[in-house]
């Protein structure tokens, strides 16, 4: 496989932006996401989910909530589409209440324990996601590059460069389905 794993931001990225989602019933996905997903998972060994989730912290929603709505799309996507999501870390925090943690993205804490408890090498590995705290995830974490894709909160970053520091790859797409095909010529 090219990549030794996909990291994929969820709110806005893999489903419909909707504010504290914790509910089945609104859970819906982005355009052509399935077949993005099917695209994906050809290309890597891992393809892991990483999700801030405040909601939880903020006491919007409790934790069993969110198990359950990704239990519903594990599923839905093997069962309907034949792509295995291989892992999903959250991060349940929220700053002004929880203190500082290592896990919310832009900080890499869920990538790290990713690649620990799954064999990933980052300098090998992509993120996916609509917003600036994705990428730079991934920069932080090692990971060979990034994709901002404009679905969900993505066109407010139009003016967001990562870093560059170290060799990281950027990229643009409108949607999930143009990043994979993106990541299939690499």
């Amino acid at each position: 496989m090219p990549f030794s794993a996909i990291f994929l931001d969820r709110d806005g990225t893999i489903n419909r932006e909707l504010e504290y989602l914790h509910r089945i019933a609104d859970f819906a996905y982005e355009k052509e996401v399935p077949q993005a997903l099917q695209v994906l998972r050809a290309l890597c060994d891992h393809l892991v989910v990483v999700t801030n989730q405040s909601g939880i912290g903020r006491g919007y929603y409790r934790q069993e909530q969110m198990d359950e709505l990704h239990r519903f799309m594990v599923d839905d996507l093997r069962d309907r589409y034949d792509v295995a999501i291989d892992a999903i870390y959250h991060c349940p925090h929220h700053p002004s209440r929880d203190g500082e943690c290592l896990c919310r993205k832009p900080l890499p804490g869920m990538l790290l324990q990713a690649a620990r408890e799954h064999g990933i090498d980052l300098q090998r590995a992509w993120i996916i996601g609509d917003k600036d705290a994705d990428i730079l995830a991934g920069y932080a974490a090692g990971c060979q590059g990034g994709i901002l894709v404009q679905t969900g909160h993505g066109r407010e970053y139009d003016n967001f460069t990562p870093p560059q520091e170290r060799p990281f790859a950027f990229q643009r797409c409108a949607t999930l389905l143009e990043a994979a095909r993106f990541l299939q010529n690499q």
